[in-house]
């Protein structure tokens, strides 16, 4: 039976999911935009370019190697959400 409980769970569990599937993603990009704002800090070099293909390859890198471990916790979460559709129903 579906309660208010049952919502509260699947709500955070789906969260959790989320932060853990975006969180490498993020990090990537904050620890390679921090080291190109102090190069360009440093070196007084102000151009857009040089803060977002740094970016861009790294997440892309990330995605590469992260990739296939992210696609299988968002399938696990799926496939959990999908048998426990009778249980929820009731």
């Amino acid at each position: 039976m579906m309660t208010t409980q049952t919502v509260l769970n699947l709500g955070q569990k789906c969260i959790e999911v989320m932060l853990l599937v975006s969180a490498p993603l993020l990090l990537t990009a904050l620890v390679v935009g921090l080291i190109v704002s102090i190069l360009q800090a440093a070196t007084q070099i102000n151009e857009m370019t040089l803060s977002f293909i740094p970016k861009m390859l790294a997440i892309f890198l990330t995605m590469m190697l992260l990739g296939p471990w992210m696609l299988t916790t968002l399938i696990d979460y799926t496939r959990e959400l999908l048998l426990n559709i009778p249980y929820v129903i009731g």
